[in-house]
């Protein structure tokens, strides 16, 4: 059985210490299916939708899909070098640019007859909103923006017959108030902080977005 994982860095292995310990590696070592791992660092929904769209070849079992996150990053630093704090009409069009793109590719997904899994994008500030370790000013209504980006994953998932695994939710409380998630270690000691780099998942987020595939899956 052939299992393809589209998207960006959630998906990938890099940040959890190397191969076959990604999200995407570990759920297909579960279910004992092969992996093509489209997903890549940085990948926004365009890159998604333009160069890894059409490399979903024949009847694939599963299909996940990471999109957005990088989006929404790219509307927060567009304007810090100017000092000034995240434009909320640009996000707004992030949000629906990133829309558009789920209506282009869940179609084209879920026509191969796969499972396909979908994920909400987490809050690495863990409901905060503080951004100032990333040198970013304060962005009133930034959390209402990410709600709305992924009120906009769910509608899209709804609609076109994909399941939703819900990483914001389960991600609360493991960023930014668990500990340093500016660090490099993919596997800290402490194991309730989910993140490195600042936003990408380590080996304890990694397992934490596989079972939320597992779940969304098995619901």
């Amino acid at each position: 059985m052939a299992y393809y994982a589209l998207g960006d860095s959630i998906s990938i292995d890099d940040y959890a210490g190397g191969p076959g310990l990604g999200a995407a590696s570990l759920l297909a070592d579960d279910f004992g299916i092969d992996l093509t791992l489209l997903a890549c660092d940085g990948a926004t929904s365009d890159d998604v939708v333009r160069f890894q769209l059409d490399k979903v070849e024949g009847r694939p079992a599963l299909i996940t899909l990471t999109m957005g996150g990088n989006d929404l990053l790219t509307t927060l630093f567009a304007p810090a070098g100017a000092g000034l704090p995240p434009d909320r009409d640009a996000a707004e069009r992030t949000v629906a640019k990133v829309a558009a793109n789920y209506a282009v590719a869940l179609p084209a997904l879920t026509a191969t007859g796969a499972r396909v899994v979908v994920s909400t994008v987490y809050d690495p500030t863990d409901g905060t909103g503080d951004l100032s370790w990333a040198g970013l000013p304060v962005w009133q209504g930034g959390l209402a923006v990410l709600a709305a980006l992924n009120d906009a994953i769910r509608d899209a998932a709804a609609r076109h017959g994909a399941v939703v695994a819900d990483l914001h939710a389960a991600f609360l409380g493991h960023g930014a108030k668990a500990g340093d998630i500016t660090g490099g270690d993919p596997r800290p000691g402490n194991r309730d902080l989910w993140l490195c780099g600042h936003i990408e998942p380590n080996a304890w987020g990694a397992e934490a977005v596989r079972d939320a595939w597992r779940a969304a899956l098995r619901d």
